[in-house]
């Protein structure tokens, strides 16, 4: 069976920060979807060494992230609430287009520069 996957475009990359006396490390990239009616922000948690992987990653890149599911339950104490916490963790990565935003936005400044460039036609 293969591990889920979800594709978007970087929005935010967290710095990689460490909990607890055994240096538990976890970084938060956000992944942005396009849904028509709304934006989808999907948060994916990468884990300890993974997060070093993370470091190939920049905002406005073009993902496609393989995940599980990881769940936990938490009470503060006996006579307190009972709360489930559910996260994705991502294990790896696919690059599909690096820099989408950027990439995009400099085709159409170089066609534009292109298009300035030839005395014969207007640029527009």
């Amino acid at each position: 069976m293969s591990d889920p996957k979800v594709r978007g475009i970087i929005h935010f990359i967290d710095e990689t920060k460490t909990y607890g006396q055994k240096g538990f490390r976890k970084r938060l990239v956000v992944l942005e979807q396009d849904k028509e009616k709304f934006t989808n922000y999907v948060p994916v948690e990468f884990t300890n060494d993974n997060c070093d992987v993370v470091d190939e990653l920049n905002v406005g890149d073009d993902v496609e992230i393989d995940y599980r599911l990881s769940g936990r339950k938490w009470q503060k104490d006996a006579n307190s609430e009972v709360k489930y916490f559910l996260n994705a963790e991502g294990i790896r990565f696919q690059i599909i287009n690096k820099d989408s935003y950027a990439t995009d936005s400099r085709s159409a400044n170089d066609a534009f520069a292109e298009a300035a460039q030839s005395e014969d036609e207007p640029p527009f």
